[in-house]
């Protein structure tokens, strides 16, 4: 009945993407990985743009990649050292997540779309997970560090779901993700600075 409604097949894509861009956010590789097996499994319809995201190799790689990832943010001192990468990696990832459901778009528009909300929307929560992971090393020594990953892989993993799952409840929970990032990353940012400024030199 919901596949009668003008561009519902887009609408949903666009759940879709928004949730697998959210989930990007807190881990790279997770999503992708999730993306790829349950695609390879054909639980998941991928089109032809995007089939390699269904191939073993990218199944493997994936798996490798999301395992590797997920313990070396355990390691302190390289945590640090993948935030400085996250980001911009994470902003691919959403953007390539996003765009696998809006082939039929055209290359310009789909990757424009893709790079705005899919890109944005991953940036601002892995920026954001970045901040409050700095502010956990300044205020607990790197001991909160631990958890702020542990929470990041157990979001990714249900946003990755979700967005397979229930598209419109993971689109809803990446949108208020987005804003409390916003919100409370940079209160986290401020507190960061100021503790700079009244440990720093007179």
């Amino acid at each position: 009945m919901l596949d009668h409604i003008p561009y519902f097949s887009y609408v949903l894509s666009a759940f879709i993407g928004i949730g697998l861009a959210a989930a990007t956010g807190f881990r790279v590789f997770l999503p992708m990985f999730a993306v790829s097996l349950a695609s390879y499994f054909h639980w998941i319809p991928m089109n032809e743009h995007f089939e390699w995201l269904s191939g073993l190799p990218a199944l493997i790689t994936t798996g490798i990649a999301t395992i590797a990832e997920i313990l070396t943010y355990y390691i302190p001192f390289v945590d640090h050292l993948l935030d400085t990468i996250s980001v911009p990696l994470a902003t691919v990832a959403g953007s390539v997540l996003f765009a696998s459901q809006f082939a039929d778009l055209g290359t310009f528009p789909q990757w424009a779309l893709a790079l705005i909300a899919g890109g944005g929307t991953a940036a601002t929560i892995s920026s954001g997970f970045a901040g409050i992971r700095a502010a956990s090393t300044a205020t607990t020594g790197g001991l909160g560090n631990s958890v702020v990953g542990t929470t990041e892989t157990a979001g990714a993993g249900v946003m990755s779901i979700l967005a397979m799952a229930a598209p419109v409840i993971a689109a809803v929970l990446a949108i208020i993700l987005i804003i409390l990032v916003i919100v409370y990353g940079r209160k986290a940012w401020r507190k960061l600075r100021g503790r700079k400024n009244t440990t720093g030199p007179i």
